[in-house]
């Protein structure tokens, strides 16, 4: 799959098949993930794989019961992290813009989309999450102090194929100047 059918043809998918993903395809899935750009080559994004069913089904019930109906069918959940105070910060820990931390949410995104691009091309399907309890999932998982959680990005091999959303026009997102 060339790179414009993969961009063109990912969707977010929220029903899974029940097949469990495979450890080594997933860890090539972050090999590619780990070529997405960032901040002075940072590489602050952390992942943390549970292919538990139970503890994706604690996840759910304690954690993120508003995507419940999604992760009741996802074999694999991906925890996306970041490490603070890195992205967007000098060596000394000064911020290098006004924006501060704000560049690791920029490079969490970046990578996020990579890995999620690179599982469709593998076949999987993914949708990224960002409605939970922070604060508890972050203790639950044991996420160091110095990282934070950003994401959660179900995945599996997909139950479902997904209509494309109607997308605005060039028009509507470019300007020249």
């Amino acid at each position: 799959m060339n790179t414009s059918e993969c961009i063109l043809t990912r969707r977010s998918v929220r029903k899974f098949q029940d097949k469990p993903v495979d450890r080594a395809l997933f860890e090539e899935v972050v090999s590619l993930a780990a070529w997405a750009p960032s901040w002075k080559n940072t590489q602050i994004t952390r992942y943390l794989a549970i292919s538990s069913r139970e503890e994706i089904e604690t996840i759910a019930r304690d954690y993120a019961p508003f995507n419940g109906y999604i992760l009741s069918s996802c074999p694999l959940l991906v925890a996306v992290s970041v490490v603070k105070k890195r992205s967007g910060y000098e060596r000394d820990g000064s911020p290098s813009t006004e924006r501060g931390d704000g560049w690791q949410m920029f490079d969490c995104g970046i990578a996020t989309q990579t890995l999620c691009l690179a599982a469709h091309d593998k076949g999987l399907g993914s949708v990224i999450m960002g409605v939970f309890d922070r604060p508890g999932l972050e203790k639950h998982l044991n996420i160091p102090p110095e990282r934070e959680l950003v994401a959660l990005v179900a995945m599996g091999w997909p139950a479902e194929e997904p209509k494309a959303p109607r997308r605005k026009g060039v028009e509507d997102l470019l300007e020249w100047r």
